[in-house]
């Protein structure tokens, strides 16, 4: 049976790449690009009175001076914010990220936010240009990229944006083939369950035209508690351990296919793209016996999204109209079978609908002696829908609807200018407003403004100031999701230190009210002198929140004496119920500093004969670490910067460093439970998480590529934290220990190997890489007093995963 199933896997896990392949044999024709201006960039028309200026600011050379004009790169984004990060094609290469999406990853240390608002990846742009959705490029492959600018979150609101992310804008070259297939496969070293993924992918450029077409595949097989010695919660069924699942057993395939066409004489005047996507997940987990029949228990799902999103974009005479929309339907099905000895399935089906349009005008309507001042106008609708019903309810199913009208202006005012010879002294200086309204149709009227100044000192170094306000509503589940109660869930019990088997009650609460948020945020970026590609981010946080809607607390002391009514325990005080609906938190308090460097350069002597790019990216993502992203990559056939896909080397035969090293430290982080609740102080031992607040965290990443041979490791740190005990008989406090985690991946180009390549013309443009994830094997050891480990924070429990070794191959056509 089991080798029957492998068989079905490595068959399934084939399709996609076969399928892309055939569709990509035609396509070797594109391989002869045209030459023409960069990919979709569709930039703003300068007005008459710049075009004057620039003719007048025009300097003519005298005798025997050589005159340098710098000039913008068409896509790039034009703020007076300065990039905290900007990547060349070699820099982009020497990462060895296989996709946008990898490379996401890889630079998280760069990209993260220390606002502690919004969640997800970074607003992404294209070209300088808003996208309907990530979908459009996550699998475009790094080779086809010539600039990466990461900027920060106060250039979210130029396109539209919260500014609660940072913003990663990716300028694409100019023409580009490539046909892509990858291998990858992965287990933890101590065996049980295993990652086998497939992809298939085409990509290519021709002129403002765009097309990708991407097929992916993904297995995992279970992992059981009886795998890894998981003890039991006392008066559990014996054998239980063999019947709950650590990790899941679950397959996915997915389909993702963007087009892009330019608009008008020779594709200049706009640009129209069309994406689509669909994705199947199916999963199988097991959570203990049936009391009756010692039979598995065990909840199947499945579910199917299918996607889809239009972006447009036109210049209309001196302002750049950009318009989007992204759809979705995901349709889901689970059955859980009941544990009465029956042997019937309990049924949970959903169906959830989101619409969102976007339009953004951006131009420069007004002109001061400082500059232009920039002006961004926005107005959109998103309409969201869940249709669910759930044999468990005690309240039947539920139907959520929701509107979000919404309209808002940013407005960049140039003060002072050393270029314009406006108070030159001063530096450069620019005042950011904007505010905004959305009307919620379940909820009602919110509103957001904020302030900010961005202040370039020198041209190395930059000062910014913000002070945000936005008031938030509940998620549309919190207020309405239908209750649902599951009985024999594994919950540790703080007040008698304990770990018991209760019945849990979940769903939306209709009390919930609009939360107000307050943030100031200082930083500063320097260009330290030292290096020629370094530099130094410094930035300081403080948010206050009033009204907070958060998921139902651990269920602490405090916690219990704030919500009485939410917890039942049996007469000999024993923990048998919980009511997790949302609740309301009177407010939040925080403040941290993050800063930290990035470094890089060049390795070895510039080889005159040099050629082409680096060599096919690795690629591949597994437990325990980012997905993929730890190789190198390089332009294959018709990429700008020539040379063969995958097989070359750096444009002038040069290898590429960098470092990339971060530090957040937390000076308060307090909770007010009620308006007369407990103030918690999350940083000395109170809690809402089961987890602890650490007060110190790092992150690095970093690596080298030369030669064809890389090594690339990214690492985070996290410091011990506790959580405090009632002092009741019977609890104590939980020491949460520090957890470093380093992640390293080699990697080599099998293309650069010439004997190799003699001896098996195959491996020309191929990759090949090894991972190890979690690389010394850590687990947060979490203890009470005694030193003892509670049953629920069993390090497998923790991480089931630990160290995990994978390979991948690489192959470009």
């Amino acid at each position: 049976m089991l080798s029957l199933r492998r068989s079905l896997t490595a068959a399934w896990l084939a399709g996609p790449a076969v399928s892309v392949l055939a569709l990509a044999a035609p396509a070797r024709a594109a391989d002869e690009q045209v030459p023409g201006p960069a990919a979709n960039a569709v930039t703003l028309p300068a007005d008459p009175a710049s075009l004057a200026a620039a003719e007048e600011e025009r300097i003519e050379p005298r005798a025997g001076e050589i005159v340098v004009v710098a000039t913008r790169l068409k896509g790039q984004v034009d703020a007076p914010q300065p990039p905290i990060l900007t990547l060349s094609e070699d820099d982009i290469a020497a990462y060895g990220a296989a996709s946008i999406t990898d490379l996401l990853a890889v630079l998280s240390p760069q990209t993260g936010s220390g606002r502690g608002r919004g969640a997800g990846r970074p607003v992404v742009l294209l070209n300088g240009q808003r996208i309907s959705g990530f979908r459009e490029m996550r699998n475009i492959p790094p080779e086809a990229i010539r600039r990466l600018e990461i900027l920060p979150e106060e250039v979210a609101l130029r396109y539209g944006y919260p500014a609660n992310q940072r913003v990663i804008n990716f300028i694409l070259k100019d023409k580009f083939s490539a046909r892509t297939i990858e291998a990858e496969f992965g287990q933890p070293d101590r065996g049980g369950s295993s990652t086998s993924e497939a992809e298939a992918s085409l990509f290519r450029i021709v002129g403002q035209g765009r097309l990708n077409l991407t097929v992916t595949a993904t297995d995992t097989t279970p992992l059981f508690e009886s795998e890894r010695g998981v003890t039991q919660v006392a008066g559990s069924i014996p054998g239980s351990a063999a019947a709950r699942t650590l990790i899941a057993d679950s397959r996915e395939v997915g389909v993702n296919a963007t087009w892009t066409t330019g608009l008008g004489e020779k594709g200049l005047d706009g640009a129209l793209t069309l994406n689509g996507a669909f994705t199947r997940n199916d999963t199988a987990s097991f959570f203990g016996l049936d009391g009756v029949t010692l039979s598995p228990l065990a909840r199947r799902g499945q579910t199917e999204t299918t996607e889809a999103g239009i972006t447009f974009a036109k210049p209309l005479g001196t302002w750049q109209l950009t318009a989007t929309l992204d759809g979705s339907h995901a349709a889901s099905l689970t059955r859980i079978d009941r544990a009465d000895g029956t042997r019937l399935s309990d049924t949970a089906r959903s169906l959830n609908d989101t619409a969102t349009s976007l339009l953004t005008l951006v131009g420069r309507p007004l002109a001061l002696p400082a500059g232009d001042v920039t002006t961004t106008l926005k107005a959109g609708f998103a309409w969201s829908a869940i249709t669910s019903s759930d044999t468990r309810t005690v309240a039947g199913g539920a139907r959520l609807r929701r509107g979000d009208a919404s309209t808002g202006i940013n407005l960049g005012v140039p003060l002072t200018s050393r270029r314009n010879g406006v108070l030159p002294g001063a530096g450069d200086i620019t005042l950011n407003l904007s505010a905004g309204v959305n009307h919620l149709s379940d909820f009602g009227t919110l509103s957001d403004w904020s302030a900010g100044v961005t202040w370039g000192l020198t041209e190395r170094l930059g000062l910014q100031a913000s002070y945000l306000v936005n008031q938030a509503a509940p998620g549309l589940t919190d207020l309405g999701a239908p209750v649902v109660v599951t009985p024999n869930v594994a919950l540790y019990d703080f007040v008698r230190n304990e770990t018991a088997l209760v019945t849990i009650t979940t769903g939306g609460n209709r009390q919930l009210v609009r939360e107000t948020q307050r943030d100031i945020k200082l930083g500063l970026n320097w260009q330290i002198p030292l290096l020629s590609e370094s530099n130094l981010v410094v930035e300081y946080f403080r948010n206050r929140s009033s009204n907070v809607t958060a998921a139902f607390p651990v269920l602490t002391q405090a916690i219990e004496a704030a919500f009485p009514g939410r917890v039942t325990r049996d007469a000999n005080g024993r923990l048998i119920a919980l009511n997790r609906l949302p609740i309301t938190l009177a407010r939040e308090e925080s403040a941290r500093l993050r800063y930290g460097f990035n470094l890089g350069g060049a390795i070895g002597k510039p080889a005159p004969t040099a050629r082409g790019g680096p060599g096919g990216a690795a690629g591949g993502g597994m437990p325990g670490g980012p997905p993929r992203g730890a190789g190198a990559g390089g332009p294959p056939p018709g990429a700008g910067g020539g040379g063969p896909p995958g097989g070359g080397r750096f444009g002038n035969g040069q290898g590429r460093w960098n470092l990339s090293l971060y530090h957040t430290v937390q000076f308060e982080n307090r909770v007010a439970v009620g308006a007369n609740g407990p103030l918690l102080d999350l940083l000395d031992g109170d809690a809402l998480t089961g987890g602890g607040v650490a007060r110190h965290s790092v992150e690095a990443e970093g690596g080298a590529f030369y030669r064809g041979f890389g090594l690339r490791f990214t690492g985070t740190w996290t410091a011990p934290t506790r959580i405090k005990g009632t002092g009741a008989p019977g609890s104590t406090d939980l020491r949460f220990g520090a957890l470093a985690k380093i992640n390293l991946r080699a990697f080599v180009d099998l293309g650069q190997q010439k004997r190799l390549v003699d001896a098996a013309p195959f491996f020309k443009n191929a990759r090949f890489s090894l991972e190890v994830n979690n690389l010394l094997d850590q687990r947060q050891r979490v203890t009470d007093l005694t030193g003892a480990v509670p049953i629920g924070y069993q390090p497998d429990l923790v991480d089931p995963v630990g160290r995990f070794i994978g390979v991948e191959l690489r192959k470009q056509f």
